[in-house]
């Protein structure tokens, strides 16, 4: 599904990305963690193919992808904060985006709408909406199409208990119909429910990538976030 090799990022002096190989190649969610600064963001937007790669490369179920943009069909994406246009009704926007990715009109009765409560809301103007009712509106969008691969970045930003209950059995039933999920997380509660597969990266490298059972073992502790923690001390003191 998705293969990066050698794949590097540079920001002037900065190594944003160093020399990271990467295979995902079956269905699942796939967590990527890592402190502030360790290159998730840059790694998501390059296989969006919103950050160009200095060097190395992108595969897209089998395809290089840097510089290209129809593969994007292929996938959905939440991003962390949506910026919709203000003055667009909620349902301006989303029969906008419907026509756009080929899909028919929203109605009041459509699942996703009423699923997350948003059927008051419909007619209201974006910039009048609270941050939370704009991620659901964001979630409604990501969850609304049919493709192999959902990249999610800081998913539950703003959602109140039972909208994330409710993202939590979204994110299993497409893991059920053998889609691959990419979730970019600081919840680690949110990582133990869901995620198969744990990539780490520390200072632009891969630090772990395996089952979530291993990196609690290579941490040390049954607790994912005291396992981690420890994973991040190690990296440190070998380093100096």
């Amino acid at each position: 599904m998705i293969e990066t090799k050698a794949l590097t990022k540079k920001f002037g002096k900065v190594k944003a990305l160093d020399a990271v190989d990467i295979i995902i190649d079956k269905p699942g969610v796939v967590a990527v963690l890592g402190p502030n600064g360790s290159g998730k963001t840059t790694l998501i937007k390059t296989i969006l193919g919103m950050v160009l790669p200095t060097s190395g490369d992108v595969l897209f179920q089998g395809a290089s992808i840097p510089g290209k943009w129809e593969y994007r069909d292929r996938l959905d994406y939440l991003p962390q904060i949506a910026r919709f246009p203000d003055n667009l009704t909620v349902r301006e926007l989303i029969n906008m985006i419907f026509d756009i990715r080929g899909r028919a009109p929203v109605g009041e009765d459509d699942r996703l709408i009423k699923l997350f409560g948003l059927v008051p809301h419909l007619n209201k103007k974006l910039g009048n909406l609270s941050g939370g009712t704009r991620q659901k509106v964001n979630i409604v969008l990501a969850f609304s199409f049919d493709n192999p691969l959902m990249v999610l970045d800081e998913p539950t930003a703003g959602l109140d208990p039972v909208s994330l209950v409710s993202l939590k059995e979204l994110i299993d039933e497409q893991k059920k119909m053998g889609k691959t999920v990419l979730v970019t997380t600081h919840i680690m509660s949110l990582v133990e429910d869901i995620a198969d597969d744990i990539i780490f990266l520390l200072e632009g490298k891969v630090c772990f990538k395996g089952p979530l059972w291993a990196i609690k073992e290579r941490g040390g502790d049954k607790n994912l976030e005291k396992a981690i923690a420890n994973l991040i001390k190690a990296a440190h003191v070998e380093n100096t």
